[in-house]
């Protein structure tokens, strides 16, 4: 209910009135799970808005992974992570690969939807950083579970990384369909920054 209400109140009126969203490729967007969506990291702001692009009914279902060293920092965060958003919180050090993805494996199992960004962390406004191999690994166990590309313009220069005033700027979400399926992790980074690229040049505005 937390989790509603402060989509409902809050996130969804800044999203849709606030921003000018040029959203694209909507009917792509996967409202059941298990799913994956894997999109582009320039902002805070990546997380808020493909979750507002879910009817409220479905955010129940819609779990973003998130870094824990970053959002459990203090007590304040650490509740809105939990209770607004709902991450499954990632730790980034100190863990092997199994057991940082077992917390994603088990929301899949579970029929959840997962928010991912095979950047792993937030690049600067307006480029792609390195694509890392993390979500290959975690869809070799899951092959039949879809992944969907989502490419974001704009939100980096809305709220840039280290930032904390929200300045409105036009936004594109451009939605691709699912990936197909990759034999190696090397041509799975390849084929993610390739898509990536390509949905670059729909946006409204320059593609990177």
């Amino acid at each position: 209910m937390i989790k509603m209400l402060f989509f409902a109140l809050f996130i969804k009126p800044i999203v849709f009135i606030v921003l000018g969203l040029n959203l694209q490729g909507y009917k792509q967007l996967p409202l059941k799970g298990p799913a994956v969506v894997a999109a582009n990291h320039n902002s805070h702001l990546d997380v808020l808005v493909l979750m507002s692009l879910y009817p409220l009914r479905r955010l129940k279902y819609i779990r973003p992974v998130a870094a824990a060293d970053y959002f459990f920092q203090n007590k304040l965060w650490a509740w809105i992570a939990t209770r607004c958003i709902d991450i499954i919180p990632i730790q980034r050090s100190g863990q092997s690969a199994e057991q940082v993805l077992e917390a994603c494996h088990q929301a899949l199992e579970a029929g959840q939807i997962l928010i991912l960004f095979p950047e792993g962390s937030r690049g600067q406004p307006e480029q792609i950083g390195k694509i890392k191999k993390g979500l290959f690994y975690l869809m070799q166990q899951h092959p039949q579970v879809p992944i969907t590309p989502v490419f974001m313009r704009g939100l980096g220069k809305a709220l840039p990384r280290g930032e904390a005033l929200f300045v409105p700027f036009n936004c594109d979400v451009i939605i691709s369909e699912p990936l197909g399926l990759a034999i190696n992790s090397r041509e799975f980074v390849i084929h993610i920054r390739k898509v990536f690229d390509e949905l670059s040049q729909r946006c409204l505005g320059q593609g990177f």
